[in-house]
């Protein structure tokens, strides 16, 4: 099974991001890749709320949702679109972080809202409240493929492992983790995270990633850490495309997920326990 991580510095503006998103399925689906995962926020990188209610839309409306659906249809591929930002009906006006798995046949067979909003201060110059603008999801979620499960999350999520577990205990192999990770908290913790998460399930993990210097010509300045990363299920790195934009081919066997979790069955390990007075 060929999977396709695609790296992507996307801007402010979701019409001038779209052609090299698309440039980039093509080129994934020409070298063989049966599924291309995209990172979080394929769309939109911004930070400026005004800015995002003028260019975001509705997820029936959405240009790169349609032209996705429309690539893997005429490709013949699985699209993991790591996540759009898109317009709600929420009476606050919050937001979605919305990923969305699409089937050969260009059609939506799962989507996940980020559970997890990335609310820090990682120093005195760098401070996020996604909260503001995004609302949380509530439910995990899985997509069925042909030939494994795969587990929906998103970036920040990799911090809270017991999701990733309940998504194993699920029959999840694959886990994803589409992201536009900080640099500071990146160098510090992204690859530990990562693998720290594959060996935990005994999974695949794969993690699609924004990277660089983001074109924003409204609000605070953007830098991500990029970094695509695949690990197999007993943590081993099997890529790690650095920090340039494009497109990136790991060949994976689904077996491995059965066999590492034969080997260490911590998965069914579980005991009851009473919590820390």
């Amino acid at each position: 099974m060929k999977i396709a991580l695609l790296q992507l510095t996307s801007g402010g503006q979701p019409v001038e991001n779209l052609p090299t998103t698309v440039g980039m399925v093509r080129e994934a689906a020409g070298q063989g890749a049966s599924l291309i995962l995209t990172p979080e926020v394929t769309n939109c990188v911004s930070l400026d709320r005004a800015h995002q209610q003028s260019v975001l839309q509705h997820q029936d409306d959405d240009i790169t949702l349609k032209a996705l659906r429309h690539e893997a249809k005429a490709l013949g591929v699985w699209i993991s679109i790591g996540s759009l930002a898109l317009k709600t009906q929420d009476a606050d006006g919050r937001f979605a972080n919305r990923s969305f798995m699409i089937d050969p046949k260009g059609e939506v067979v799962a989507t996940y809202d980020k559970i997890h909003m990335f609310d820090v201060a990682v120093n005195e110059t760098e401070t996020y409240r996604e909260s503001d603008g995004y609302r949380p999801g509530g439910k995990a979620v899985t997509a069925d493929m042909p030939d494994i499960e795969v587990g929906m999350t998103i970036c920040y999520d990799v911090r809270f492992p017991h999701l990733y577990r309940k998504l194993a205990k699920s029959g999840a192999g694959l886990m994803l983790v589409p992201a536009a990770f900080s640099p500071v908290t990146g160098t510090a913790h992204w690859e530990t995270l990562l693998r720290a998460r594959a060996i935990e399930t005994g999974s695949f993990v794969f993690a699609a990633a924004q990277t660089g210097n983001h074109p924003i010509s409204t609000g605070r300045h953007r830098t991500t850490h990029g970094h695509s990363l695949a690990v197999d299920p007993w943590g081993r790195v099997i890529c790690d495309a650095g920090t340039e934009t494009g497109v990136s081919i790991v060949e994976i066997d689904p077996s491995e997920v059965s066999k590492v979790r034969s080997q260490i069955p911590a998965l069914t390990h579980d005991r009851p326990f009473e919590d820390p007075e």
